[in-house]
């Protein structure tokens, strides 16, 4: 998984879905600064617990996410 793919999916998939950037992490139970740093690039690397939570507040599995 490289930070670029990742932050292109994850943008994807939550604009997709037509969530805000709080609507997400408020499911996924992370912060809203945290979901605009790995949007952005700047956190490259979440955690497997955080890339889980992510995954399932999108609906779909964590391998969509690093695909």
């Amino acid at each position: 998984m490289t930070p670029q793919r990742l932050r292109t999916v994850l943008t994807r998939l939550r604009t997709e879905r037509e969530l805000t950037k709080r609507d997400l992490a408020k499911r996924a139970k992370v912060t809203e600064a945290y979901v605009s740093q790995l949007e952005s690039g700047v956190r490259r690397n979440p955690s497997l617990p955080v890339l889980k939570r992510l995954a399932r507040a999108l609906g779909v599995p964590v391998a969509k996410l690093l695909a």
